[in-house]
């Protein structure tokens, strides 16, 4: 897959969704981000670009443990910008934040599409490579797009091969992350399959007590819910609930397995 080429489709998304935001503020400020509670969309604009510049930083440095910070390249006057101790910060949203959102997603779509996706850094996941950040990334681009278009209306979608992609990777790599920093309760063995209505992707997970098990053999399940790729993967992220899916056996099982994995 083209991570690349999906992470800038999705940050030139982002920016239009922000500059939408942006002359609207004047008649009360950053919009709320429904999605993201306690967020405006000058939080989420602000989080969006400090995670580029902190991904920026391991990738350039090519650094093999984890930094402490990033240099944030912040301009030297930031009047009217959101601070994160105050979130939700709902005062107008400063088009230099815009602006400088855009250099940082500019230059890290630059890094990605030069440096060679099995190069070894430092990530918090088990793959240490320039390709989980590419990954990484061109996830949470459209998660936070897909965030950022629902804050000012009716958002779309997630390209079908990505948000296939991003239901993996939620089972192989976002459920372990999750289950490590907190306290999540065991899993019992429930089994669910989680079936693509808009294609042939079928994902059958069990929840041991230590960990989620991605496709763990055939036989029956305990629920299933059926929806659209782009669909599953904002359940799976914690952005959309049931209501309009299809599900069949213990719809209890799919809230359970939001607490199992809860958001990272």
């Amino acid at each position: 897959m083209d991570y690349v080429a999906h992470f800038r489709r999705e940050i030139q998304a982002f920016d239009a969704a922000i500059r939408t935001a942006s002359p609207a503020t004047g008649t009360g400020g950053a919009p709320l981000v429904p999605s993201c509670p306690g967020w405006s969309v000058s939080d989420l604009a602000f989080h969006l670009g400090s995670v580029h510049r902190y991904v920026i930083d391991v990738i350039d440095e090519r650094r093999q443990q984890r930094p402490r910070s990033a240099d944030l390249n912040l301009p030297p006057v930031r009047a009217n910008w959101p601070l994160p101790e105050n979130a939700p910060n709902l005062g107008p949203l400063p088009p230099e934040l815009i602006e400088w959102f855009g250099e940082g997603a500019a230059s890290l779509g630059k890094l990605l599409a030069t440096r060679d996706p099995a190069e070894p850094v430092w990530t918090w996941s088990r793959d240490r490579s320039v390709g989980f950040w590419q990954r990484m990334q061109t996830i949470e681009a459209a998660v936070h797009r897909w965030d950022a278009e629902n804050a000012l209306g009716t958002p779309g979608p997630v390209d079908r091969r990505l948000a296939a992609d991003a239901v993996t990777h939620s089972f192989e790599v976002m459920a372990p992350a999750s289950r490590s920093r907190q306290e999540a309760p065991p899993g019992a063995g429930e089994r669910i399959r989680f079936r693509q209505s808009d294609g042939s992707g079928v994902w059958i997970v069990q929840t041991d007590p230590d960990e989620v098990v991605l496709n763990p053999g055939p036989g029956c399940c305990d629920a299933e819910l059926t929806a659209t790729v782009s669909d599953l993967m904002l359940f799976l992220w914690h952005r959309i609930p049931l209501d309009g899916l299809e599900v069949r056996g213990d719809a209890a099982l799919l809230d359970r397995y939001l607490t199992l994995v809860p958001p990272v």
